[in-house]
């Protein structure tokens, strides 16, 4: 199924209450759409990174009680997973779309990862200055680029290195009413080109010169 864009009742699914009908809407409305745009970023990823990646979206198995508040894909470098590795996130508040490209606490090389950023931290500041920053990946809150100084991006990459539960995801929210969520070939070009510009901070996490 080519992917056709978002529509309304997307980011309505997080308004069911019941935990079962919102786990069955996001099956329906929203993971069909998830496969179609992870198997085109997929694809793209692969060929600019000269490595293959692997398509993983989230089922929120563990969920007994609360509905989950937003779900995503995930393209990653391994088939087993992507918790533990750096990887590009595309996904659903009921507010906003979000990409990302994101480092979460489950990475057992966290700390060693702060370092590198911290030592080419002018590659995280020279992004566009309309991207945002998230500490995290459980929550909306962000700030952007063009708001942070040098030392706010340094004490975010320093709490990142040094909270257990300390995160760092980069990368955009779209708004939901942004007329390009609508059209699927734009979106799926528009989150291309920003992988594409945050290759080499991904580069930078897995040890790769940018």
């Amino acid at each position: 199924m080519p992917f056709q864009g978002f529509r309304p009742s997307d980011f309505e699914t997080f308004f069911i209450d019941n935990l079962d009908e919102r786990m069955e809407a996001i099956r329906n409305r929203i993971q069909p759409k998830f496969s179609a745009i992870g198997s085109y970023l997929t694809d793209e990823l692969s060929v600019l990174l000269g490595m293959e990646m692997h398509l993983h979206i989230a089922k929120h198995a563990r969920r007994t009680k609360n509905p989950p508040t937003d779900t995503w894909l995930a393209l990653a470098d391994t088939k087993r997973g992507y918790k533990k590795r750096p990887h590009f996130q595309v996904g659903l508040f009921d507010d906003h779309v979000f990409l990302w490209f994101a480092c979460i606490y489950e990475m057992p090389e966290k700390a060693e990862t702060a370092e590198v950023f911290l030592q080419h931290q002018e590659t995280i500041e020279n992004l566009p200055n309309h991207y945002v920053i998230s500490l995290d990946h459980t929550k909306k809150d962000a700030f952007s680029l063009k708001k942070s100084s040098s030392d706010d991006i340094t004490a975010s990459l320093e709490r990142f290195r040094d909270v257990k539960k300390g995160e760092f995801l980069i990368g955009r929210h779209i708004d939901k009413n942004d007329p390009l969520l609508e059209d699927g070939d734009a979106f799926l070009e528009e989150a291309k080109n920003t992988f594409e510009t945050l290759l080499p901070v991904y580069q930078l996490s897995i040890g790769s010169t940018p």
